[in-house]
């Protein structure tokens, strides 16, 4: 295979994998051999093993860090305070994209930015959806009230107020209330439905603060 024809096949790809150079009849060897040259020679970047991009100035789309981050691990969504930022409920900066799988918990640092998994069992691994995240690209992102919860599912200590205040979390009127209580509630976990009460409450305490502005 030629680099050009690497081009024509992913030259539309924010990422893209082995699997998708091996259709048709091609040699699989000769096909890992060049994506090792390409990837020495600064042309490819390799996110991990069968996961790649185009390197500048060879990409025609800059790769979103949520794409990336679903290509990384099958079966992930992004959450946690990455999401939240997304949202615009949190007013720091997440320089790390945080994935919720149930698979292994991981920590890549790629080329195209640091990524870490965390585990949760599957019966949790629920209330994300598909979202355009830049110019056409989709990717799994947990929905606001999911993306908290994940938080305090996954963090010691983080149904407790002082934890809660500490995240600074704002335009909680983005939240459905309805949606928190019920993932709360079905969880079945005390920690969950005691954030989601303190939250509420938090919920109310900032629409009171406009009230008055």
């Amino acid at each position: 295979m030629e680099f050009t024809e690497l081009l024509e096949i992913v030259g539309d790809e924010p990422v893209f994998e082995t699997g998708l150079l091996l259709v048709g009849e091609v040699d699989p060897a000769n096909v890992r051999r060049q994506l090792s040259r390409w990837t020495a020679a600064g042309r490819i970047y390799q996110l991990r093993r069968s996961v790649y991009a185009l390197a500048p100035p060879y990409q025609k789309v800059t790769s979103h860090p949520f794409v990336v981050a679903n290509a990384l691990v099958d079966g992930s969504y992004v959450s946690l305070q990455t999401a939240l930022a997304r949202y615009g409920m949190i007013p720091e900066y997440t320089p790390i994209v945080t994935s919720v799988t149930t698979g292994r918990p991981g920590r890549w640092e790629t080329p195209l930015g640091v990524y870490a998994f965390r585990h949760v069992k599957t019966d949790w691994f629920h209330g994300y959806r598909r979202l355009e995240v830049d110019g056409g690209q989709r990717a799994f992102v947990a929905m606001p009230e999911k993306a908290l919860l994940d938080l305090v599912y996954l963090e010691p200590g983080a149904d407790q107020p002082a934890y809660l205040a500490e995240l600074r979390l704002q335009a909680l009127d983005r939240l459905d209330r309805e949606r928190l209580d019920w993932l709360a509630r079905e969880s079945g976990s005390p920690k969950l439905q005691r954030a989601a009460q303190a939250i509420a409450a938090l919920a109310q305490a900032e629409a009171a603060e406009y009230e008055t502005l």
